[in-house]
């Protein structure tokens, strides 16, 4: 049966595709694992080589794939940036993967005569679940340093956002050696519990809901699963930070890409001292943001991309509303085209009673809220079933280092926001609900994939059953006593 997605800009349900059947993901579950041996065998610099290739292809089918990827998420700039992205991906996992995967003997210290050295084995078949929100990015994010681990991937998009497949597909075909290893199949719910059966190791991203069945539906294989997860991203602004800056970071790292964004922020903690004049320029500065509508080619936030999403946001308001909380801007869904809209959203008077301030929004939402002292921020900030990621803006980054130690939350960005979603070198793991397995940034993104094996040589003689016999225990015994 044939899937239907609706188009963000215009609401129309413009695209179709046909998921695989479950005998069709099974039969290329199975060539994915026939051709993975081959691809693992091939030297680091050869899977190097087949990916900068592949990088050339990308560029190539480059309007294409920009064209689709719009189409998805209803914006441009950042379908240029999700693209861009992935092409320097491919280079910077090519030019460190070599001093990672370094095979180095060294020494046993309890044991000098035996020396080891570590194999790395690449997991044969893994399967990537892609969310909507960057589809581009987080269906490679995760691919790229598998493929250079020498894993073979089927990338199951979202449904939401399927359009992008079939670029992306074309520029693989364009490399017969990955296409035989790489395959992207889009699909709904029933596709993704049917690719976890079939595979040997799952990284997923999206919400804690399904995310917990990912975990559960891999637990019963025994395979691991890399989860990334919801995230309530806090803020905290002192008193001594410049707060027309601060407004501008917050603003910028709230409402990015429409705030569909694992790390956005969506909790505001400001000093009371400095609390009116903060949301005084917030305000201000948030009411200066314009739609990209008509013209996606101009204004600064997009359409909601998952039309869902805007009534979480409206309920979520809502119940803020009843509560007593105040919107000082924004807050109307709008609809212009058919696509779903909201402008930035300042509220205030909001407590922890609230759905606002507990549950992820995921849209452009700054409810901001004081505090007295340092120690109640850090408690506003920690009260959170989420961890993925926080920020501090201060007076200088040494302050702001002092308050990030205290937060649970696995990246912290200092006098800034949303870094990791700019940046991805520094390894970061997700606290509480926010996610499970390895890291996704850093090093350790490519080790995931690779399982090791002790390589233990016996320079000297090998010892003897005797060495166990229980008399020497106990001649042992009479000689100290």
């Amino acid at each position: 049966m044939n899937i239907r997605a609706r188009n963000p800009r215009t609401g129309a349900y413009d695209y179709e595709f046909t998921p695989p059947t479950l005998a069709e993901l099974h039969e290329l579950a199975q060539r994915q694992r026939q051709h993975q041996p081959a691809w693992a065998a091939l030297p680091l610099a050869a899977r190097g080589a087949v990916l900068q290739r592949w990088q050339t292809a990308l560029a190539a089918n480059r309007a294409d794939i920009l064209a689709a990827l719009s189409a998805d998420t209803g914006r441009y700039l950042l379908a240029t940036i999700e693209l861009d992205g992935v092409l320097r991906a491919i280079d910077r996992w090519c030019k460190l993967a070599p001093a990672l995967l370094q095979e180095e003997e060294q020494q046993s210290v309890a044991m000098p005569s035996i020396s080891f050295r570590t194999q790395y084995v690449p997991y044969a078949l893994v399967g990537v679940i892609s969310p909507w929100n960057f589809p581009l990015t987080l269906s490679l994010i995760d691919a790229i340093p598998a493929l250079i681990a020498g894993c073979s991937l089927i990338i199951k998009p979202s449904e939401v956002t399927p359009r992008f497949a079939e670029p992306l597909r074309q520029s693989i075909a364009a490399v017969p050696e990955l296409a035989a290893v790489l395959a992207v199949v889009p699909g709904a719910g029933a596709t993704g519990a049917a690719l976890i059966e079939a595979v040997d190791a799952v990284c997923f991203t999206g919400s804690v809901n399904t995310g917990r069945s990912v975990a559960e539906a891999c637990a019963r294989r025994f395979i691991p699963a890399f989860l990334e997860l919801g995230g309530k991203d806090p803020v905290i602004v002192t008193a001594a930070a410049n707060l027309e800056q601060a407004a501008a970071t917050v603003l910028r790292a709230s409402v990015a890409a429409t705030g569909q964004a694992c790390q956005s922020l969506e909790r505001v903690y400001v000093d009371a001292a400095v609390y009116d004049e903060f949301v005084k320029l917030l305000v201000a500065q948030a009411q200066e943001v314009t739609l990209n509508y008509p013209d996606i080619h101009q204004g600064q936030i997009g359409p909601l991309i998952f039309d869902r999403q805007a009534e979480v946001i409206a309920d979520q308001l809502a119940d803020a509303m009843a509560q007593g909380a105040q919107i000082l801007c924004g807050g109307a869904i709008e609809t212009h085209g058919g696509g779903k809209w909201l402008r930035p959203t300042v509220v205030v008077n909001v407590t922890h009673r609230m759905k606002l301030m507990t549950e992820e929004t995921f849209g452009p939402v700054l409810p901001v809220m004081p505090y007295s002292t340092l120690d109640e921020a850090v408690a506003l900030a920690n009260d959170s079933e989420y961890g993925l990621s926080a920020a501090v803006i201060a007076g200088d980054l040494i302050e702001a280092e002092t308050i990030a130690r205290r937060l649970d939350a696995g990246a912290i960005s200092l006098n800034d926001g949303a870094l990791t979603g700019l940046m991805y070198e520094a390894e970061k793991h997700s606290f509480k609900l926010s996610g499970l397995g390895g890291s996704r940034m850093g090093p350790a993104s490519l080790l995931r994939f690779l399982r090791k094996k002790a390589l233990l040589f016996q320079h000297g003689a090998s010892l003897p059953l005797a060495a166990f016999d229980e008399a020497l225990a106990a001649r042992d015994s009479e000689a100290k006593g």
